[in-house]
C-alpha cells in the first residue's frame, strides 16, 4: 500500500541505495547518484532501448559519479550500451558528466536548445569578480565579504558540467520512441530556462526532473548574469502547463522520492510562493533592502552557497512583485530599497493561483 504524507502517495518506502537500481515500470530504472551537498543525491532514470539503454540525466562531473556509473553499467545495465543521453536541462548535477558518457558510448545527448546554449555561459571566472557581479551583490545588501566569499564557491569545479560539441534538440510535444514506450517533452520554465520533462501517457509516467518535486521546491531565482529576469513568473506559468498531465501520473523526480497525485503537488508549490509573495508585501510596508527581506523568507540559512540561492529566489519575487506594479525600487546610497506601492496592493493580487491569503 502506498504511503500517505502531506497529500502525496509514495508507493516506495525508501529510495535504492547509491549505486543500486529500484524498476519503477517495465524497463525503466531508477538510479540514486551521490551528490556532495546537505541535498545528497540526484536521481537519475534508466529506459530500455532495444539492446542498450537511454539515460535521463546523468549526475555531477566528480570522480564518485564516474565511479558510480561504470558499477552500474557493469551491473544492472548487464554491459548493454548506453543509446543516448537526456539532460532535463544544464545544471551540473544533470549533465555534469553527459560529455563524458556520449564520449565513452559515441552516442547523442538530447536536451532544449536554450539548455544547451546555457551550458555554454559560463559563470564568472578571475581573480576578482567583474564590476556587474560586484555591484548586483552590493545593490541587493551583500558585504564585500559576503560577495566574494560566493564568487570563490561558483569556481568550484562541480558545478562545471563538461562541455560537449553536438548535441540534439527537444522541443515541446516531440515525442521520443525509447523502447516500446513513447515519451512526449512537455518543456518547463522559471527554474531553468526549457527545462525537459517526459511523459508516457500510455504508461502514466512523467519523468519531471526538477520542475516538480516532493516535499521540498526547486531553486526559482535572480541571479548577476541577469539582475531584471523574472523566472517566477515562468515558474507559475508551467505549474499550469503541468496541469494538463492526468493527477493520476506516477511522478518520477531528480530528487526525494516517485510519487503520485501530481496536481496535489502543483497546488502546494503554487501556494509556496503565492505565500512567499505575501510575506514580503507584508514587510516591504516600509523600505527593506532584498537582504533584509531574504531574512524574512529564509530565517535559517547555513553557508555562502545557502545565502546565494535565497538571495536569488528572494530577488525573483521581488522582481516579480515590481513587474506587477505591486512593489516599487529606489537606489539609495548604492543599495537596492523596496516598498510596496500601497494605491496597487489594495486593488491588485499577483497572478497565479490564489491562496485566499490577503496581500
Amino acid at each position: 500500500m502506498d504511503e500517505l504524507r502531506d497529500g502525496l502517495r509514495y508507493p516506495w518506502p525508501e529510495a535504492p541505495a547509491s549505486g543500486e537500481v529500484r524498476e519503477v515500470a517495465d524497463g525503466v530504472l531508477w538510479l540514486r547518484m551521490p551528490l556532495p551537498f546537505r541535498l545528497d543525491h540526484i536521481n537519475l532514470y534508466l529506459l530500455r532501448d532495444a539492446d542498450g539503454w537511454v539515460a535521463v540525466d546523468t549526475g555531477m562531473n566528480t570522480e564518485r559519479t564516474r565511479e558510480v556509473w561504470d558499477a552500474v553499467l557493469a551491473g544492472p545495465c548487464a554491459g548493454r550500451p548506453l543509446h543516448g543521453v537526456i539532460c532535463t536541462h544544464f545544471h551540473s548535477d544533470h549533465a555534469g558528466v553527459a560529455g563524458w558518457l556520449a564520449e565513452r558510448f559515441r552516442c547523442p545527448v538530447r536536451m532544449s536548445e536554450a539548455e544547451y546554449h546555457a551550458l555554454y555561459v559560463k559563470v564568472p571566472s578571475g581573480a576578482t569578480p567583474g564590476w556587474d557581479f560586484l555591484q548586483h551583490y552590493a545593490r541587493a545588501g551583500f558585504t564585500a565579504e559576503q560577495t566574494g566569499e560566493v564568487y570563490q564557491n561558483i569556481q568550484n569545479g562541480h558545478f562545471c558540467p563538461l562541455h560537449f560539441n553536438s548535441y540534439q534538440r527537444l522541443r515541446e510535444n516531440q515525442v521520443l520512441r525509447i523502447g516500446s514506450r513513447d515519451w512526449r517533452v512537455i518543456v518547463g520554465r522559471g527554474h531553468s530556462p526549457e527545462h525537459v520533462c517526459l511523459y508516457s501517457a500510455a504508461d502514466g509516467l512523467l519523468i519531471s526532473g526538477d520542475q516538480v518535486l516532493p516535499r521540498i521546491t526547486s531553486t526559482v531565482g535572480v541571479h548577476a548574469i541577469e539582475p531584471e529576469a523574472d523566472p517566477l513568473r515562468d515558474w507559475l506559468a508551467s505549474i499550469e502547463h503541468l496541469r494538463s498531465v492526468p493527477d493520476t501520473v506516477l511522478v518520477l523526480p531528480a530528487h526525494e522520492r516517485p510519487f503520485r497525485n501530481l496536481h496535489v503537488r502543483l497546488d502546494q508549490l503554487a501556494a509556496h510562493h503565492q505565500a512567499h509573495l505575501a510575506r514580503v508585501l507584508e514587510h516591504c510596508r516600509e523600505p527593506r533592502s532584498a537582504l533584509d527581506l531574504m531574512g524574512v523568507l529564509f530565517p535559517r540559512l547555513s553557508g555562502r552557497f545557502d545565502e546565494l540561492m535565497a538571495l536569488g529566489e528572494t530577488l525573483a519575487h521581488l522582481n516579480y512583485l515590481m513587474a506587477e506594479g505591486l512593489l516599487c525600487r529606489t537606489l539609495e546610497g548604492g543599495l537596492y530599497r523596496y516598498r510596496t506601492v500601497q494605491k496597487v496592493v489594495q486593488t491588485r493580487q499577483p497572478q497565479g493561483r490564489q491562496t485566499g491569503e490577503s496581500v
